[in-house]
C-alpha cells in the first residue's frame, strides 16, 4: 500500500519576469517500509520536491498538483494541520546538520524540544526518551553527549543527533536529503546502515535523496532519476543499473569511478537554469545521442521495456544507442 502518492507536482518560482517552473509534472509513490531513491545532479529539483512534501517551500515558491500522505491531501492543507504532521508522522533530515542544529543550545535540549512538541510527556520522561533516542542511533556515552553543543561533536555524531530528532515520534515517512554530505566514507557507511536499521525496526517509508548512485545501489529498492525539474527515468534499482533507458542515467553511471587510476567520464556541460531550458528534451543540449526529433517536443514518460515500473523520458530508449 502506498504511503506517499505524488501526482503531477509542479513547483513555480515567482520572479520579476513572471512565474518560472522549477519542478514539472512530477509523479512518484513510496510504499510503507520502502526506501525510494531520488537521484540527480545538484540543481535538478530534488530538495525542492522534499520541501514541497513537508510543506516548507520558501514563500517565493508555490506548489500545485497532488501530494497525498496516508491518503491525506497535503497541498492546500492548513499550516496548523501540517505542523502537527511534521515531526509526528513525517520528518526530514537536512543536508548539513551544523546549519540545522542551533549552535548555542545543547543537543539534549534540542532533542527534548522535538519530543515535547509532539508528545505529552513530563520533563523527566522527555529526558529519558532523549537518552533512548541517542542510544538508538548508536551515540556512545549519551549521558555525556546530551550536555554538549553541536560544535563539540564530529560531523557523524551531529548527523546522528539529527536522525534522533527526526525519529523522536516514530514517523511513518522519513525524508533523508543527502544525509551523508561531507562525511568520510567510513562514517557514511555507518549512517546509511543506521537508516536501513531504523527502516527495518520501525517500518518507516523513506525518501533517500542523493547525487550518488552508489548510495542508491546499496540502499534503495526503487529509484527515480531527476533532471531539470523532471523525472527522466524510474525503475527498480537493479534494473536501472543493468539496463538504463535514458542517456542522462547512462551518463551518471559512466561518471562513477571504475578502477583506481582510470579517468572519470563526466557529462559535458551543466544543468540549465529554470527558464533557460532547451526546446524539446531538456537533456538534448548535453546528450551525445540527440537527433532532430529530440529538439521538437519534450518526450513523455513511457514504458522502457517489459520490466514492471521501468519508465523513461527518451524517444530512443527502444534503440539503446548507448549500449
Amino acid at each position: 500500500m502506498s504511503l506517499l502518492e505524488i501526482d503531477s507536482l509542479n513547483i513555480e518560482l515567482s520572479s520579476s519576469s513572471g512565474p518560472v517552473n522549477v519542478v514539472s509534472n512530477l509523479s512518484l509513490s513510496i510504499n510503507k517500509g520502502e526506501i525510494f531513491g531520488l537521484a540527480g545532479e545538484s540543481g535538478c529539483g530534488k530538495s525542492l520536491t522534499a520541501l514541497a512534501i513537508m510543506g516548507i517551500l520558501p514563500e517565493i515558491m508555490s506548489a500545485s498538483g497532488s501530494i497525498r500522505f496516508n491518503d491525506r491531501q497535503l497541498i492546500g492543507l492548513e499550516e496548523s494541520a501540517l505542523r502537527k504532521l511534521r515531526g509526528s508522522e513525517m520528518a526530514m533530515i537536512f543536508q548539513e546538520p551544523m546549519t540545522s542544529l542551533n549552535p548555542v543550545l545543547r543537543v539534549g535540549y534540542q532533542i527534548e524540544e522535538a519530543v515535547n512538541t509532539h508528545l505529552k510527556v513530563t520533563k523527566k520522561e522527555a529526558k529519558s526518551i532523549t537518552l533512548g533516542l541517542l542510544r538508538s542511533v548508536h551515540i556512545p556515552s549519551p549521558e555525556v553527549k546530551v550536555r554538549e553543543y553541536p560544535h563539540q561533536l564530529s560531523g557523524g555524531m551531529r548527523q546522528r543527533v539529527m536522525i534522533a530528532m527526526a525519529i523522536a515520534c516514530s514517523p511513518t515517512l522519513l525524508i533523508a536529503d543527502e544525509p551523508t554530505t561531507a562525511l568520510d566514507v567510513t562514517i557514511e557507511a555507518q549512517i546509511l546502515s543506521l537508516l536501513r536499521e531504523l527502516r527495518d525496526t520501525k517500518g518507516m517509508g523513506m525518501l533517500l535523496i542523493t547525487h550518488d548512485l552508489g548510495v542508491i545501489a546499496e540502499n534503495a529498492e526503487r529509484v527515480a532519476i531527476m533532471y531539470a525539474g523532471r523525472i527522466v527515468e524510474q525503475a527498480p534499482v537493479r534494473r536501472l543499473f543493468d539496463a538504463p533507458a535514458h542517456p542522462y542515467t547512462v551518463g551518471l553511471l559512466r561518471s562513477l569511478p571504475e578502477a583506481r587510476g582510470e579517468a572519470l567520464k563526466p557529462i559535458p556541460g551543466f544543468v540549465p537554469k529554470p527558464g533557460q531550458l532547451p526546446a524539446g528534451c531538456k537533456f538534448s543540449d548535453r546528450c551525445a545521442y540527440t537527433i532532430d526529433e529530440c529538439t521538437r517536443s519534450e518526450p513523455a514518460l513511457v514504458p522502457a521495456d517489459g520490466t514492471e515500473g521501468h519508465i523513461t523520458r527518451c524517444i530512443r530508449a527502444s534503440e539503446r544507442p548507448w549500449s
